[in-house]
């Protein structure tokens, strides 16, 4: 019996979510689970990891029943702006890194350059925006240690 994938995009999505989803259930393996009112550490990046893979094999199995468009190419351009936004988020906050502020702004301008159109003045609004809230909810709301600047 040999299956014909109808729906490559959701074909792809669906293996991809089983596959974050699985490592998110390998990861959490050695963390102790507790119990559903005492939860660990572990609880919760188990079940988000099953239920993610659960999603992940019914738009799967989806994809061979309904018909979509073919893949045409990859879009590198987001992949690579998105992948290096992250990394240099997680290397500005690091111990030594310039602050919570100053990593948020470079993920956000560096995320933005995966687009095609590039709005300064829409991108600086935006920046203050989100970098005024998470400080708002991180930094005061839930108190977590992040320097907000490398002096602070």
């Amino acid at each position: 019996m040999r299956f014909r994938i109808k729906n490559q995009e959701d074909f792809w999505s669906g293996l991809m979510f089983i596959n974050f989803g699985v490592l998110a259930i390998i990861v959490a393996r050695d963390y102790p689970m507790g119990a559903a009112m005492r939860m660990g550490p572990g609880y919760f990046p188990t079940y988000v990891g099953a239920l993610l893979a659960g999603l992940g094999a019914v738009i799967c199995v989806r994809s061979l029943r309904r018909e979509g468009e073919r893949i045409v190419g990859w879009a590198w351009r987001p992949l690579i702006m998105l992948s290096v936004a992250f990394l240099v988020y997680g290397f500005l906050m690091e111990d030594r890194g310039l602050g919570f502020v100053p990593a948020l702004v470079a993920l956000i301008v560096l995320s933005s350059l995966s687009r095609r159109e590039f709005k300064p003045v829409e991108l600086t609004i935006l920046t203050v925006a989100l970098v005024a809230g998470a400080v708002g909810i991180f930094s005061y709301g839930l108190e977590l240690p992040f320097p907000l600047f490398w002096w602070r």
